[in-house]
């Protein structure tokens, strides 16, 4: 069927968020005295991905990431390091790092000819909407909704029904979400009866209980999702 509403996430699915990452990180380590930052970075990683994890499993507040996953890697790295300037070091250079992946704004263009589209990002406020504002991406959303600044995150079908409410509430059988995460897209789109269309260039394989609706490797389809 052709879509009229589509929502879209933004880390990993429009946003190359590895690269973003990578400088944000090597940025504040060597801001901190760190000479080797490639070293640890398998560690940072990890405790950062299992840190958002539990705020899709609602047991931590995404301004609480901010802090904690550098408490926690300095301590288990053994770096000398206060965690407070260097977790504000890396949030600013989550916004200014990072570009949105090739083709992804003129199929935002595309898409937006044809449907209403929201945004419904993870995330922390003062990083997503700087990369909002600096990636031109503002005037393409008509709803455009950060899980921190609502207090409640993907998969929770209460941020479903907040972009959605923003959105005019439309018929659910005529919204599709976009998103690379099957935890939190997919899962949150299932349980909102709502469509969804896993994003997943790398053609990994589904071991989750999640079944998305449509499965792409690329922009392309998303076109032809709301094109009909």
């Amino acid at each position: 069927m052709a879509y009229t509403t589509v929502l879209f996430d933004l880390d990993h699915t429009l946003l190359d968020s590895d690269v973003s990452e990578w400088l944000s990180y090597e940025s504040t380590m060597l801001a901190a005295g760190v000479v080797d930052p490639a070293t640890h970075f398998p560690l940072y990683r990890a405790i950062n991905r299992s840190m958002w994890a539990e705020v899709e499993a609602g047991r931590m507040h995404p301004e609480e990431v901010r802090v904690r996953r550098f408490e926690r890697f300095n301590g288990e790295a053994g770096i000398d390091a206060d965690p407070g300037p260097m977790a504000e070091h890396y949030v600013d250079g989550l916004g200014a790092f990072g570009e949105l992946y090739p083709g992804a704004m003129s199929m935002l263009v595309q898409v937006g000819e044809l449907a209403t589209l929201g945004l419904l990002t993870n995330g922390i406020s003062q990083v997503q909407r700087t990369r909002i504002a600096r990636l031109g991406l503002e005037d393409l959303f008509s709803a455009i909704v950060v899980s921190s600044e609502v207090g409640v995150a993907k998969p929770a079908p209460e941020i479903f029904d907040i972009v959605l409410d923003g959105l005019g509430n439309p018929p659910r059988h005529s919204v599709v979400m976009v998103g690379d995460s099957l935890s939190s897209d997919v899962a949150g789109a299932n349980a909102s009866g709502i469509d969804s269309c896993w994003c997943n260039p790398g053609g990994l394989a589904n071991h989750s209980s999640s079944i998305p609706v449509h499965v792409t490797a690329g922009f392309g389809p998303i076109v032809d999702l709301v094109a009909g």
